[in-house]
């Protein structure tokens, strides 16, 4: 059985059927049967059918908004947004994927020679919980235009965010078994990746259970594409906008309560402005208002998971005994639900735990630096390297600064985030490949050379 707990009281939804390994094995089947007539659809058709997918997932806005809240605690005023996001994801894909997958012709020996993109056949998903709709249509809009078909393994906190989104595929007169939800426990994952019919997979999720993946998609020689943690650094120098970089830092930090491997965690700030800036951010992080998420007012809703809590107020109370100052927030609130407070912790250095782990919880580590060599020296002092952001006026030496970051992405005087316009994805332990923009959809086709004389 799969349960879907509410973060909110800490009580049980409800509980759903999970597939066992023979019935999982059908599913798999269906998607790669159903193969051969999408591909042959052509772009024009599976662009139809993606765009009603999106209609249908904005008709269907505010209740998607309200399983999210429910099944994993997101504010509904960012879950709204956030099914908008995915809808936009499958109408771009709609709009350019014939333009992404043209061939591209190249001199050689031959009267011709190019290279065209052929879709692989039928791919695996593995996807987390913190961002359901979202996560789902980064992996689903491009792999489904290139001609793929897509299995989707959902995580069990959100089996209801899972069976909605097949809804709405059916609901849209979507061709049959195109996208096949797989409601499956986690213990079946590495036999949904080794089944013959799955050719390729893709992965959102911590860096250990990524490493996992990896290890059983290589032993079969499939391709994966892994999108992993971040401990994102946001360099802050004395010359910038210190109040738009606040903004945007608190903005960044406190996202879906702070559960984004792309959010700013790290923030490394210049010397001569750490303590006015570290009031601007306490200020702000001050005002948000904690609750209930079904609630259009709150700004932060509970963590996920009672066990993801205890570790982030583990790496808060061990921050804290190496050194750091707690300036807002750091205590486990009493009464239900699985609620960790907005928290600002000044004063922090590479030992502590707020510094060199992830910390997916609303909690911001502030780092005083003293220029920007030791900034970026900093910044690249960890395992992971997705996304970072600098803040300065100096914005020709920001693109050279960004260049030396070793992160997937860079946004200079902006927040990071994801977009279907651009490539996103990390180096290290963040993961290996790329989602989104052009680079996205043709991780899952075969670049396949035609040589003609």
């Amino acid at each position: 059985m799969l349960t879907a707990n509410n973060p909110y009281t800490g009580a049980t939804i409800a509980e759903y059927p999970s597939l066992n390994e023979q019935q999982m094995a059908e599913q798999i089947a269906a998607a790669k049967e159903a193969f051969s007539a999408w591909r042959d659809t052509g772009f024009a058709g599976r662009a139809k059918v993606l765009n009603a997918v999106a209609a249908e997932l904005r008709s269907r806005k505010d209740h998607l908004a309200k399983l999210m809240a429910q099944e994993m605690g997101k504010p509904v005023k960012e879950g709204g947004p956030e099914v908008e996001k995915a809808a936009w994801c499958a109408e771009f894909y709609a709009q350019n994927a014939e333009k992404f997958l043209q061939p591209d012709y190249i001199d050689s020996d031959a009267s011709t020679s190019y290279v065209c993109y052929q879709p692989l056949g039928t791919l695996l998903g593995i996807l987390p919980w913190n961002a359901p709709l979202w996560l789902a249509f980064r992996y689903l809009a491009p792999a489904l235009m290139a001609g793929n078909t897509c299995v989707m393994k959902h995580d069990p906190n959100v089996p209801a965010c899972a069976q909605a989104i097949a809804e709405a595929f059916v609901a849209a007169g979507a061709p049959e078994n195109i996208m096949v939800n797989l409601p499956i426990t986690t213990e079946l994952a590495e036999s949904a990746i080794r089944h013959p019919d799955i050719a390729a997979v893709s992965f959102t999720g911590s860096a250990n259970a990524g490493a996992k993946v990896a290890a059983v998609a290589g032993s079969e020689i499939k391709h994966c594409v892994l999108e992993l943690g971040g401990s994102d650094p946001c360099i802050v120098m004395a010359d910038a906008d210190l109040a738009t970089a606040a903004d945007i830092a608190v903005l960044s930090r406190i996202i879906n309560a702070g559960q984004s491997c792309i959010a700013a965690k790290r923030i490394l700030v210049e010397k001569s402005v750490y303590s006015e800036f570290t009031v601007m951010v306490e200020e702000r992080l001050a005002k948000l208002k904690m609750g209930d998420p079904q609630l259009p007012d709150t700004d932060i809703g509970p963590i996920a998971r009672e066990d993801l809590r205890h570790n982030l107020h583990r790496q808060v109370a061990d921050s804290v005994s190496k050194g750091a100052s707690c300036l807002l927030g750091g205590e486990l609130p009493a009464g239900e639900g699985y609620f960790y407070p907005p928290t600002l912790l000044a004063d922090v250095h590479p030992e502590m735990p707020a510094f060199c782990e992830e910390t997916f919880g609303p909690v911001m580590a502030l780092t005083p630096v003293a220029d920007i060599d030791e900034a970026l020296a900093l910044a690249n002092q960890t395992e992971y390297g997705l996304g970072a952001a600098i803040w300065t006026a100096q914005v020709d030496k920001a693109e050279q600064w960004a260049g030396v970051i070793e992160t997937g992405q860079v946004a200079i005087n902006g927040i990071v985030k994801t977009d279907p316009r651009l490539p996103s994805g990390g180096v290290k332990r963040s993961g290996f490949g790329r989602e989104l923009g052009p680079h996205g959809i043709r991780e899952f086709v075969n670049a396949k050379q035609v040589w003609m004389k």
